[in-house]
């Protein structure tokens, strides 16, 4: 069984006992979080739209972090112009416990 859900802008398919990475979200580890966004689920068939209205899934928070660091560098020629800056996207990650279909 899995279940394709919808947070931070991206979607993820996930069973149970999965463990992913989200955009951050502001929880305290240990606590529990629940997904009301569920665009697919499949049990053997494939349900969507309002066969999955009052679907869940519920997850553990495991913790939170930062990603690795990605280099942005703007450069144009001829001018001396360029400039370098890093960036990390903070992260949180979660363990699937339980999809509620």
């Amino acid at each position: 069984m899995y279940a394709i859900i919808a947070t931070g802008g991206k979607q993820y398919k996930v069973s149970e006992g999965d463990v992913i990475r989200i955009e951050k979200l502001d929880a305290e580890d240990g606590s529990t979080v629940t997904f009301d966004q569920v665009i697919a689920v499949s049990n053997d068939s494939l349900k969507v739209g309002a066969d999955v209205a009052n679907s869940t899934v519920t997850a553990t928070v495991l913790g939170q972090g930062r990603g690795k660091k990605i280099i942005v560098y703007k450069y144009k020629r001829k001018t001396g112009y360029h400039k370098k800056n890093g960036h990390r996207q903070a992260y949180t990650e979660v363990k699937i416990d339980k999809i509620n279909a």
